[in-house]
């Protein structure tokens, strides 16, 4: 899966304004049909697909960021050292 590690924290994006960027991103990349697998919130501790990361805990892997995988995402687009990212397909 390709990944785009983007600095972001001087612009100070929440997570609306992020998942807008990376969907832009992922579209210019992959072309309009792209779909958002899974995405992960650090500052929320929330993921989704909820619960993914049950069986990952203790892993460096986030549950999300594997299940992604798993189903052939494409593109990730990571934000401020993995604050959010979002994975599509």
């Amino acid at each position: 899966m390709k990944t785009l590690r983007l600095d972001t924290t001087e612009l100070g994006l929440d997570f609306y304004a992020a998942l807008k960027l990376a969907t832009a991103i992922a579209q210019q990349q992959l072309g309009e049909d792209t779909m958002l697998l899974s995405w992960y919130d650090r500052e929320r501790d929330l993921e989704s697909p909820a619960g993914v990361s049950e069986c990952h805990e203790g892993c460096a892997t986030k549950g999300s960021w594997d299940y992604a995988l798993n189903r052939g995402a494409q593109l990730a687009v990571e934000f401020d050292a993995g604050r959010y990212f979002f994975c599509f397909l």
